[in-house]
């Protein structure tokens, strides 16, 4: 579709038409716009279902998942 297609051109052409107001950062699609506000904001839209600790990226609370289930204890840390 023409967004893919829009978006494999920047890739190319390096630009990058999505520019934060807080910091002027730049990106090539709006979704990554989108997540990298939430380092401003602090928001932490992904809850872990054991123990309520909130990351801000889906990725980061995959990464977590795992210190439930294994014997050795969650690592100190933010949730950054």
């Amino acid at each position: 579709n023409m967004s893919s297609y829009s978006y494999h051109i920047r890739i190319h052409t390096g630009e990058k038409p999505f520019a934060c107001d807080s910091c002027s950062k730049s990106f090539i699609a709006q979704s990554s716009l989108t997540r990298h506000m939430r380092t401003h904001t602090e928001e932490k839209a992904f809850p872990c279902n054991v123990c309520g600790k909130s990351f801000n990226r889906s990725s980061h609370l995959a990464q977590h998942i795992p210190t439930h289930t294994c014997d050795q204890p969650a690592p100190e840390g933010n949730g950054n």
